[in-house]
């Protein structure tokens, strides 16, 4: 079946986050609802704009609805849990919550229009894929490199070899500054998604000269590739996709800059007038 609107994800994430203990990351959410809604892998690899699947899109609106109705909240960490609402709502009305919410939505639009507060530049991470997928692929490369880099990597190097595997790169992460792991990576500037064949290419390129597979992306994984890269009895090969890498930049600020925003507020004194 193709991937259902919006609206019609909202019973199938709620019984998934159940299913998972009540939270979840949102790829176990996707991979939870594509198995409970019995989606393909041409399904669930269907692309809707930049990086990010049809899948994706219509689930992120989902969990903003569902946010708004007060059955789920989200950490900072991009963890998403029921709500002691959501624990005892097994199933909603879908009109009833789009009504709700998009009553809620308009409300809150008049609210900012009268404090005049501009709003900022919308989809900041689709905009920034699009930068990093017209760059230059030895350029990405490095892009990758530094952000191993700040993330804790030392040793690290770009290979760039052809013939060898496709491997771009090779760093060391230190564990707790005891334990050393030696890291092959591939950096993938790709539109589409990933497939398994990728996944086991850096595996087989591996065989004893590191201990560690990574693979980053301006796309995404297909499902098949993501079940490669934790296949059991293979050795595991990790995986960043574009909106983890963004997501990375930012945290990192690689290339991104973050502004505070303050927003005045005047609050009138009337007991002062009285008093004059």
């Amino acid at each position: 079946m193709a991937v259902p609107p919006y609206f019609k994800l909202f019973n199938p994430l709620l019984a998934a986050i159940l299913k998972l203990g009540g939270s979840a990351s949102i790829l176990e959410q996707e991979r939870a609802v594509a198995d409970a809604l019995s989606l393909s892998e041409k399904d669930t690899a269907e692309i809707h704009r930049g990086s990010m699947t049809k899948l994706g899109y219509n689930l992120a609106w989902a969990r903003s609805y569902l946010k708004s109705y007060g059955l789920l909240d989200n950490s900072e960490r991009g963890i998403w849990s029921l709500t002691p609402a959501g624990l005892k709502t097994p199933s909603v009305d879908e009109e009833e919550v789009k009504r709700t919410c998009r009553a809620q939505t308009r409300k809150e639009r008049k609210s900012a229009e009268a404090d005049e507060v501009p709003d900022g530049p919308p989809n900041w991470e689709e905009e920034l894929l699009e930068i990093l997928k017209g760059i230059d692929p030895s350029a990405f490369e490095r892009l990758c490199q530094r952000v191993l880099r700040e993330l804790g990597f030392i040793q690290v190097e770009v290979i760039g070899r052809s013939g060898d595997g496709g491997i771009d790169g090779r760093g060391v992460i230190r564990m707790g500054g005891i334990l050393s792991f030696r890291v092959l990576f591939q950096c993938k500037r790709y539109r589409g998604s990933v497939p398994p064949s990728t996944v086991r290419d850096l595996r087989g390129a591996l065989d004893g000269r590191a201990e560690k597979g990574l693979i980053l992306t301006t796309g995404t994984f297909s499902k098949e590739a993501r079940k490669e890269a934790q296949r059991d009895g293979a050795m595991p090969i990790d995986l960043i996709d574009g909106e983890e890498l963004v997501a990375k930049l930012k945290d990192l600020k690689i290339g991104v800059e973050i502004k505070q925003r303050t927003v005045e507020e005047v609050v009138i004194q009337r007991e002062y007038f009285s008093t004059i």
